[in-house]
């Protein structure tokens, strides 16, 4: 049976491994909208996709720079934490 202790700090540490290996790329997001933000303002063209376009090429630049990091830190959970819980060890 597994105690509270052991689910929340493995709650907690799931949470903190989401929050590790989501910062690249909402940062990603974060600058690349701040940029066209500060364009759209500085220049007053108010296209729709000009905001979606730039964000998604971030996105998708910085997720396949940082897919080996996310694999490794979501592996090293499984390994670590779950796969222990779930054998009982």
């Amino acid at each position: 049976m597994l105690s509270e202790t052991i689910f929340y700090d493995t709650l907690r540490q799931g949470l903190w491994v989401a929050t590790i290996t989501s910062v690249p790329i909402l940062t990603a997001a974060l600058l690349a909208g701040v940029g066209v933000g500060l364009f759209q303002a500085l220049t007053s063209v108010q296209e729709m996709t000009l905001t979606f376009v730039p964000k998604l090429l971030a996105i998708v630049v910085v997720f396949w720079m940082s897919m080996s990091f996310m694999s490794e830190t979501l592996v090293g959970f499984f390994q670590g934490r779950i796969i222990p819980v779930i054998t009982g060890g």
